[in-house]
């Protein structure tokens, strides 16, 4: 099976004043086709940085200091002074120029809040018009405007309403003009940023079930960052659980569920309702996530985890393979 993204050993820091701020730290993973990756883990555990740095849109003062980010493209791109061909490109060597022919035909992303992405003075058809047009200067605007309502058809929204502006459109509605927004170009790689974080829970069930039904559609290749698990549970093929900047855990979504092995994602995991076991008693995780710009030595989760020991406070853990077919990060994993 082809891997869509091969990442390796990504660092992306922050310069603050107070010092630096290391928000990914030797991130590594790959996403084969046809695959949806769930990144987990609590806010500020780095899960944004890392899929805008992707989309290489990390923020200022954001950098990315060092890794590979490889995608698989299917299709030559044309940019200014020539072509990218199809096959693996990394996207680190791409210039500005390259990763604007990149961005919405090979790779999509949908952003976490709708209220605020679209621009309030553009009617919804000139959105798709003008990403049609930067992809493909040849395209009419007839042509634009046809392929977008065919996609905002998909997603339940009526051809008339290419007019209207993003006021007129409920939240739910808005998030569906920047799912169809994303794949009005046909990517290869979707990045969704909390989908659903700002709509209530029907709605969300709605977009969630739409996406994994354009997922089968388009062929996509998808990840989907969040902190709700139990979205993951519904839409994620694996999961990679996010601690401070770093990989924890890794596995397919079933295993990680039915068997976690980090106290970290065990933890999470104990936090979360389940209708299906009434006596279940939850719990919280003590403390609160690590500072990034003075962390604390060894494994970053020690000071909140209830099975640290001596070690655990002067080495750090790397990840490594686990029986259950995934990875983990923990000097406690095989001992308990």
């Amino acid at each position: 099976m082809t891997d869509v993204l091969d990442i390796k050993d990504l660092i992306v820091e922050y310069k603050t004043r107070r010092g630096v701020a290391r928000a990914v730290d030797r991130v590594s993973l790959k996403l084969p086709e046809n695959r949806t990756l769930g990144l987990a883990g609590e806010s500020g555990c780095g899960k944004s940085t890392l899929g805008r740095s992707i989309m290489k849109l990390v923020p200022y003062p954001g950098k990315i200091i060092s890794g590979e980010i490889v995608l698989n493209i299917d299709h030559d791109q044309r940019w200014k002074d020539g072509v990218i061909p199809k096959g693996n490109v990394n996207i680190m060597e791409m210039n500005d120029e390259q990763m604007r022919a990149l961005r919405g035909s090979e790779i999509a992303y949908i952003f976490q809040d709708p209220m605020t992405s679209l621009n309030p003075m553009a009617t919804i058809g000139n959105h798709f018009v003008q990403i049609q047009k930067a992809h493909d200067p040849e395209a009419t605007e007839e042509e634009a405007i046809e392929r977008a309502m065919e996609v905002l058809k998909s997603l339940g929204i009526k051809g008339e309403r290419i007019n209207d502006y993003p006021h007129q459109f409920s939240g739910g509605m808005r998030q569906r003009v920047m799912i169809g927004l994303a794949l009005v170009m046909r990517p290869r790689l979707l990045i969704s940023d909390e989908p659903t974080t700002s709509l209530d829970v029907i709605v969300e069930a709605q977009i969630l079930e739409e996406i994994q039904e354009l997922k089968e559609e388009f062929n996509l290749t998808m990840i989907l960052i969040t902190h709700n698990l139990g979205v993951l549970a519904q839409t994620a093929d694996d999961i990679a659980i996010m601690y401070a900047g770093q990989m924890v855990e890794t596995n397919t979504t079933e295993v990680l569920f039915e068997s976690p092995q980090h106290p970290y994602t065990q933890a999470l995991l104990q936090s979360v309702p389940d209708v299906t076991r009434p006596d279940k008693k939850l719990t919280w995780i003590g403390g609160a996530p690590p500072d990034l710009i003075d962390p604390p030595q060894g494994c970053m989760y020690h000071p909140r985890c209830e099975q640290a020991t001596e070690i655990c406070k002067v080495k750090e853990p790397h990840l490594i393979e686990s029986n259950t077919g995934g990875y983990v990060a923990c000097h406690m994993y095989g001992r308990r």
